[in-house]
């Protein structure tokens, strides 16, 4: 029933080890050994279904120090956080990495991995990293200097996503190793991509411990 709040009643905010461990009364190490588990399960069910018809892309920044005064830890591209990109299908799935830059070339490998090009159209902010996918994929730009919304031309979709990943982190993790950043990520994923789906809790956890 725990786990069931993690992935249901705390869908937004996720769940701490240290939560899991006290509703179980179990060790903490224990708690975030088996969250863990459940996280590296989740990332193996990515899916493989490339993404189609109207498709938001965009890039994000997580984890590291808070900005200070001074500014060290700047917002956005430049900054010391770790860097994942995403895109989503709009009323469909999601999908993100972790990436270790935000280049023309990294996105434009992302798309092409992830996104089915005959009939798609990409959505974007002016990011200049993104001309690169345009040899590829019909491609469509939100200017939001300007406005947010032209028409079916936004962004929010995948926005949205990434104010569920980071409530997550500021929330209930407050702090990623890189090196787990990615189990973290799938797990958001996996409850997006699971949201209508009553059985895929226990469906994930008889893979899990198969």
């Amino acid at each position: 029933m725990v786990c069931c709040n993690w992935l249901d009643g705390e869908r937004e905010k996720s769940l701490s080890s240290c939560q899991l461990a006290r509703d179980l009364n179990i060790n903490q190490k224990t708690a975030w050994y088996m969250m863990q588990r459940i996280r590296a399960e989740m990332a193996n069910k990515g899916g493989m279904k490339l993404l189609q018809g109207i498709v938001g892309a965009d890039e994000t920044y997580i984890g590291g120090k808070p900005r200070g005064r001074k500014g060290k830890n700047p917002r956005g591209r430049g900054t010391c956080k770790t860097s994942v990109i995403g895109a989503v299908e709009r009323g469909g799935q999601v999908r993100a990495q972790v990436s270790d830059s935000v280049s023309g070339r990294e996105l434009l490998a992302f798309i092409k991995e992830n996104v089915d090009p005959v009939g798609s159209v990409l959505m974007t902010d002016e990011f200049s990293g993104y001309r690169a996918v345009r040899q590829t994929i019909s491609h469509a730009v939100t200017k939001h200097r300007e406005t947010c919304v032209e028409g079916i031309v936004h962004t929010n979709t995948i926005e949205g996503f990434w104010a569920l990943l980071k409530r997550a982190w500021h929330g209930s993790h407050h702090h990623y190793d890189k090196q787990y950043t990615p189990l973290y990520v799938a797990e958001q994923i996996w409850k997006y991509n699971n949201r209508e789906n009553d059985r895929a809790f226990s469906c994930l956890l008889a893979g899990c411990f198969a």
